[in-house]
């Protein structure tokens, strides 16, 4: 049997730091309950993570940069935009502007179940469909969660998923799978 040297995945689960966690980021945008679990767990993740919300002086746990402004953030290709409230009057103006950022990833929280306003709200500031295709919704991987550190967890699983090529599990499709016991 070989040790946790000779296999780097088993490494990893003993505690040694994942090599390809570096130059991952995580922008957050608006402050919300699942915004904060969001930003705790993928502190935990390896993301460098960042908080964008206009409205001034959002509390958020110690680590995570906030900024107010979506060019204040630091959006590159390594980067993950999740925007956590879909009802904010400002959510047309701020996704056209992250849009305009070379994200790897821009997803809006929503249900499955309801037309996403942001498509609405990019068009009233003239964003072309293309880019309006870019915005993934729903984000998450379908584990029916309901409470948002649930919602948090989900999203990141999808995040990482997504990050390594693999289904992760997305079809909302798919009824739901009966417990044994």
């Amino acid at each position: 049997m070989g040790t946790t040297a000779d296999d780097p995945a088993c490494a990893v689960a003993h505690g040694a730091p994942p090599a390809d966690g570096e130059g991952r980021r995580l922008v957050v945008v608006f402050a919300s309950p699942v915004a904060g679990h969001l930003l705790h767990f993928g502190r935990h993740l390896g993301y460098a993570t960042v908080l964008i919300d206009p409205a001034p002086d959002p509390v958020v746990e110690a680590g995570t940069t906030v900024v107010t402004a979506v060019d204040k953030a630091g959006i590159d290709p390594t980067t993950d935009v999740v925007v956590t409230d879909h009802h904010r009057a400002e959510l047309g103006a701020v996704l056209r502007d992250v849009l305009a950022q070379p994200a790897r990833w821009i997803g809006v929280m929503g249900s499955p179940r309801r037309a996403g306003p942001h498509v609405d709200a990019l068009r009233r500031v003239g964003v072309e469909p293309a880019q309006i295709a870019r915005v993934h919704r729903p984000i998450g991987l379908n584990i029916g969660s309901r409470t948002p550190p649930e919602i948090a967890v989900a999203t990141l699983a999808g995040l990482l998923a997504d990050r390594a090529g693999r289904p992760g599990g997305f079809d909302f499709d798919a009824a739901p799978v009966a417990r044994l016991g």
